[in-house]
């Protein structure tokens, strides 16, 4: 088999990695890839949002499966692109795609769906808006409608800063159009959960991935700016299969049969956002690919032939998927000044003897080749410092023990990735394995 992976980020050397490992031994191809993925696979400088050009490389590479991880080539309609010239992709189309790409249109899809109460808004409903807001207590969520790479969410204790941030998503200062239109909703109260669900087309079939938990706050104990993630660990201890099923019951299979409906039929990963408030399990968010940093704590745990199982997914078949008994932890090492303003061009050190390290991986995710085979910092999130371990504590010790070796003036990252999961009893709860 030959697969071309599509993106440039830590989630797509998870993707590339886990290709590689894969028992029916497929080819890998990436574009644009990173330095890291270009240790092990050939890379093409291509626009990965640009249909054209992702399907016109499918063809003269002649791969069997496109498998395109970031949110934005999906949007664009990438995988549209590469079905039309006869060849199997792992990624929804634009229909399914706009899940992601717009927040109201989410909450429209959710109707009967469990979620927070909310209201759209337009650039012109300004002071619609603000008196919106006024119908909830803190915290105050505001959201921008389109895409803004993980950093369109405001939550706040601040009813002010609530204001603030619907004056600058609709006049367009934040996110260009992206904020021109918001969703306002109520804060839901809980932990939080993600679920990566594999979908073939078939709502009933679509299969649940083991559970995770990412920290979207920028600094310890949950303080600070929402990033992209800044670390991931599976399995998550509260999250047994009965919970699993509810949220498949509840709102996974639901979405799917509403997009099958309206003809977006989805094939590619459903990741489902949630919050598991006092009243059940409610969506959050839907993404409509793998998430970052998620999969990187999800891959590694797979116990089956992840070409196998993409490939039968895109085609329409009936995936295997089962997991390890072993944990999973990801620490983000992210630059000075992220997540508003990242300092980038710093050499890092310590890459080597970090993956040297017993069950760890370094996956990169914003790096730039430099001289003399140097890596270079090249985005806010630099690096996903992965381990796995027989449980979240042996794993979580592996994943820090590797972030000490590694160092570039300014990096940050949080010292508490999954340390009250690791520290909790029954920290290995009863999962689809």
């Amino acid at each position: 088999m030959r697969v071309l992976v599509v993106g440039s980020g830590g989630r797509e050397h998870a993707l590339v990695w886990a290709l590689q490992r894969s028992p029916s031994a497929p080819e890998v191809f990436a574009a644009p890839g990173n330095p890291g993925i270009a240790e092990t696979a050939l890379c093409f400088p291509i626009d990965p949002a640009d249909p054209a050009q992702v399907a016109q490389l499918a063809d003269d590479l002649a791969v069997d499966l496109v498998v395109v991880g970031p949110e934005v080539p999906l949007v664009a309609g990438v995988a549209d692109a590469v079905r039309a010239r006869d060849r199997h992709c792992f990624g929804p189309g634009a229909a399914g795609a706009r899940l992601e790409g717009s927040k109201a249109w989410m909450k429209h899809v959710l109707a009967g769906v469990p979620t927070a109460r909310h209201r759209s808004f337009g650039v012109d409903e300004h002071d619609a808006a603000l008196a919106y807001l006024e119908e909830f207590a803190a915290p105050y969520v505001v959201k921008t409608d389109g895409l803004a790479a993980g950093k369109g969410v405001v939550v706040t204790e601040s009813l002010a800063d609530a204001r603030d941030a619907v004056r600058s998503y609709l006049s367009g200062e934040a996110f260009g159009d992206a904020g021109r239109t918001l969703v306002i909703e109520e804060g839901l109260a809980g932990p939080e959960l993600s679920l990566l669900v594999v979908c073939n087309g078939d709502p009933d079939a679509a299969l649940p991935l083991a559970p995770a938990q990412d920290f979207k706050r920028a600094f310890e104990g949950d303080a600070g700016p929402n990033t992209g993630g800044m670390g991931a660990y599976s399995p998550v201890p509260l999250v047994d299969a009965a919970t699993v099923d509810d949220v498949m019951e509840r709102a996974v299979r639901p979405t799917l049969h509403w997009l099958a409906r309206h003809d977006a039929e989805y094939r590619g990963v459903l990741y489902a956002g949630m919050m598991l408030t006092a009243d059940g399990p409610k969506v959050i968010e839907y993404n409509v690919r793998f998430g970052d940093p998620e999969c990187q704590v999800v891959l590694p745990l797979l116990a089956v032939d992840l070409a196998d199982v993409v490939h039968a997914a895109a085609s329409g078949a009936t995936p295997d998927v089962r997991f390890s008994a072993d944990a999973c932890v990801t620490v983000v090492l992210a630059s000075e000044g992220y997540p508003a303003s990242p300092r980038t061009g710093d050499l890092i050190e310590g890459l080597d003897a970090a993956d040297a390290l017993e069950g760890v991986t370094v996956f990169h995710a914003g790096t730039k080749a430099g001289p003399e085979q140097q890596v270079l910092t090249a985005g806010g999130r630099v690096l996903n410092v992965t381990a796995t371990g027989t449980d979240l504590a042996e794993a979580r010790a592996r994943a820090y023990a590797a972030v000490a070796k590694i160092s570039w003036p300014g990096m940050q990252y949080r010292a508490d990735i999954a340390r009250e999961a690791a520290n909790a009893p029954g920290a290995s709860p009863e999962l689809p394995r």
